[in-house]
C-alpha cells in the first residue's frame, strides 16, 4: 500500500468519526454547556477558601441546617412512601367503592404547591384560626387550658409536604404496578400466596425501581422548598441561602451553602441509581392482559375507600375549599388591576419558558436521533437533564453570580469605549429568570419529547430522506404532526411548574416585578393569609390541568391496553 493511499484514507476515517458533528449536535452540546454553568459555578465554590462569614455559619447554624434537612427528608420520604405505594396498589389491584374516581383524584394534590397548603392550614389551625376558636368557644377554654399541635414546626412542614408530594410516588408506583405481568402474579398465587403476601414478595420488589425514583423526586422537591420552611421558621439550606445573600449581603457564603446543599442532591441521585442497579428485575414473560383485581367488601372496602379519600381530602379538597371561601370573602379588594398584572406576569413567564423548553428539547432529541445515540450526544442530553434535580435556590445563586459578572464587564467596557452605562442587562432581568427556568425544567420537556419521538419508527426518517427532504423538513412535516400531543403535554407540565416556582423567581425577578407565587408569599409573610388566597387559588386551578392529562395517560399506559 502506497503512502498516498494512507494519506487519503486518514482524513476519510476522521470524517467518518465526526459525521454526527453537525448543526444539531453543536446545538445540543451548546445547550448542555449553558445549562451546566449554574451548577458548575456553585460547585466551584468548594475550592474557594472559606471566609469569616462561612466560618461563622459553620460554627452557629450549619449543623441545624443539616439536621433539619435530614429530618425533613426522613419524614417526607416515609410519608410519601406509605401513602403513595399503598394507594397505588389499592386502585390498581383491588375493586371497591369509588375506585375509578380515586385513580385520577389521587393526583390532585400535585396541583397544590407546598407553600400554598402550608398557608392554608396555618390559617385553619393557628391559635386565632377557626378550629381552635371553635374549641375554645365550645368548651369555655382559655389560652393555656389545652394542648394543640403546633402547625408551624418541623412536624407541620413534614405533614404539609407529604400531602402534596406523595403523588410523585403514587404516579410512578402505579405505572410500575400496571406494567407487571399477570403471569408472575398468577404464579405467586399458585404457590399459596394471599394478596398481601403476593404484594410484599412479588409486586413490591418488581416495582422497587419506580418507587425509588418517586421517593427520590419527592425528596428533591423537599430540599427545593422555600416557602413552607421559611413560613414555618424551619431553618434549612434554602432559607439559609436566602438569609445569607439578601439579609447579610454575603453572596460567597450563600454560594458555599448552596454547594453544601448539592451534596445532599448528589447523594439522593446516587442512592436512587444504586437502588435501581442492585434491585434489577426483569419480567420473564411477554404475556400482558388485564390485571387480576381483588373484590373488597364490607370493612375492607370501607378501609380502602377511607385510605384513598383522606389524602385527597387533606391535600386538595379541604385547602381548596378554604382558599375558595377566602377568595370570595376578599374578592372585592384583592381581585383588582394589580391581581391581573401579577397573573399576566406569571402567564407570560410560564408561556415563554414552556415554549422555549419544548423547542429546545425537540431540537436536542432530534439531534440525538440523527447522531444515532452518539455517546457525546447522550452525555450532553443527560447533562441538560440534571437541572431538575437541583433546587431553585441553588440555580438562582448559580445564575446570579456569572450574570452579575457579565453585567460588570459589559458596563465597564461600554463606559470606557462609548461613555455609556446601560445598567443591568443580564442579572435582575426577565432574561435571567427565563434562563433559570430552562435550567430547572428543561428535563421535563426532554424526557416527555424523547419518550414520544422514540415511538416513531426510523423507517419514517428513511422514507422522508429518499423523497429528498432534509432533516429539518422531516422534523417539521413528518415527526411534528405525529408527536404534537406529547409536545403539548410537555409544554403544559413546564408551564405549571413555572407557575408554582417560588425560590428562583424570588431570587432573580426584576425590581417591582411580581408573579402570583411571589405575591402569595409576600402576603402570607405579612400574615395576610386570606388576602393571599386569590393568587394561591389561581396557581392551584392552573395546576389541575396537567393532573387530568397525567391521569388519562396513566390509565392507558398498561401494555396491551386497547386505547394505548
Amino acid at each position: 500500500m502506497s503512502a498516498d493511499t494512507l494519506v487519503s484514507r486518514k482524513p476519510a476515517g476522521r470524517g467518518a468519526r465526526l459525521r454526527w458533528l453537525d448543526g444539531w449536535s453543536v446545538f445540543t452540546i451548546g445547550v448542555a454547556a449553558l445549562v451546566s454553568v449554574p451548577v458548575l459555578v456553585v460547585l466551584s465554590h468548594f475550592f474557594i477558601p472559606a471566609g469569616d462569614v462561612w466560618r461563622h455559619l459553620a460554627e452557629t447554624v450549619l449543623t441545624r441546617y443539616i439536621v433539619n434537612s435530614l429530618w425533613l427528608m426522613i419524614g417526607v420520604g416515609t410519608g410519601t412512601l406509605v401513602i403513595g405505594v399503598a394507594t397505588a396498589w389499592l386502585v390498581t389491584m383491588c375493586r371497591f367503592r369509588g375506585r375509578p374516581t380515586f385513580e385520577w383524584a389521587l393526583l390532585l394534590p400535585m396541583a397544590v404547591p407546598a407553600y400554598v397548603i402550608a398557608y392554608t392550614y396555618t390559617g385553619l389551625f393557628e391559635f386565632a384560626g377557626p378550629v381552635q376558636g371553635y374549641l375554645r368557644d365550645s368548651f369555655a377554654l382559655a389560652k393555656g387550658d389545652y394542648w394543640f399541635p403546633e402547625i408551624r414546626s418541623i412536624g407541620g412542614a413534614i405533614a404539609m409536604m407529604t400531602l402534596v408530594l406523595y403523588p410523585y410516588v403514587y404516579l410512578l408506583s402505579r405505572i410500575a404496578f400496571l406494567e407487571q405481568s399477570v403471569s408472575v402474579l398468577e404464579v405467586s398465587r399458585t404457590l399459596g400466596c394471599n394478596p398481601w403476601r403476593s404484594f410484599f414478595s412479588v409486586a413490591l420488589p418488581l416495582a422497587r425501581p419506580g418507587i425509588a425514583a418517586g421517593v427520590a423526586l419527592a425528596l428533591m422537591e423537599t430540599l427545593n422548598d422555600f416557602g413552607t420552611v421559611q413560613y414555618f421558621a424551619v431553618d434549612n439550606f434554602t432559607t439559609g441561602i436566602f438569609r445569607t445573600w439578601f439579609g447579610m449581603g454575603e453572596p460567597e457564603a450563600a454560594t458555599q451553602l448552596a454547594a453544601t446543599l448539592m451534596i445532599f442532591i448528589f447523594a439522593l441521585v446516587l442512592i436512587e441509581r444504586l437502588s435501581r442497579g442492585r434491585g434489577r428485575v426483569r419480567h420473564t414473560t411477554s404475556r400482558y392482559r388485564a390485571l387480576p383485581s381483588y373484590q373488597l367488601t364490607g370493612a375492607k372496602s370501607a378501609a380502602a375507600t377511607t385510605a384513598c379519600f383522606l389524602p385527597i381530602f387533606l391535600g386538595f379538597l379541604l385547602p381548596g375549599a378554604v382558599l375558595l371561601d377566602w377568595t370570595v370573602e376578599t374578592a372585592d379588594r384583592m381581585i383588582d388591576a394589580r391581581f391581573f398584572t401579577y397573573a399576566a406576569n406569571s402567564f407570560s413567564l410560564a408561556a415563554i419558558a414552556s415554549l422555549l423548553a419544548v423547542a429546545i428539547a425537540l431540537a436536542m432529541v432530534y439531534g440525538l436521533r440523527l447522531s444515532q445515540q452518539n455517546k457525546v450526544m447522550v452525555f450532553a442530553a443527560r447533562v441538560a437533564s440534571m437541572g431538575y434535580a437541583v433546587p431553585g435556590a441553588v440555580i438562582a445563586v448559580g445564575v446570579l453570580l456569572p450574570f452579575a459578572w457579565f453585567d460588570t464587564v459589559l458596563n465597564d467596557w461600554l463606559q470606557a469605549v462609548f461613555d455609556v452605562s446601560p445598567g443591568l442587562v443580564f442579572s435582575g432581568t426577565i432574561f435571567a429568570v427565563i434562563f433559570a427556568y430552562l435550567v430547572r425544567f428543561l428535563a421535563i420537556s426532554l424526557n416527555t419529547v424523547e419518550a414520544s419521538l422514540d415511538k416513531v419508527t426510523t423507517s419514517m426518517d428513511d422514507a422522508s430522506r429518499t423523497l429528498g427532504r432534509k432533516p429539518g423538513n422531516t422534523l417539521l412535516s413528518v415527526h411534528l404532526p405525529m408527536i404534537y400531543g406529547s409536545l403539548l403535554t410537555a409544554g403544559i407540565l413546564v408551564f405549571v411548574d413555572v407557575m408554582k416556582e417560588l425560590p428562583a423567581t424570588l431570587f432573580l425577578r426584576p425590581f417591582n416585578f411580581d408573579t402570583l407565587a411571589v405575591r402569595t408569599y409576600q402576603l402570607a409573610s405579612d400574615e395576610r393569609l386570606a388576602d393571599a388566597s386569590s393568587a394561591a387559588l389561581a396557581i392551584v386551578l392552573v395546576g389541575v390541568v396537567p393532573v387530568v392529562v397525567l391521569s388519562i395517560a396513566i390509565a392507558r399506559s398498561r401494555p396491551g391496553h386497547g386505547k394505548g
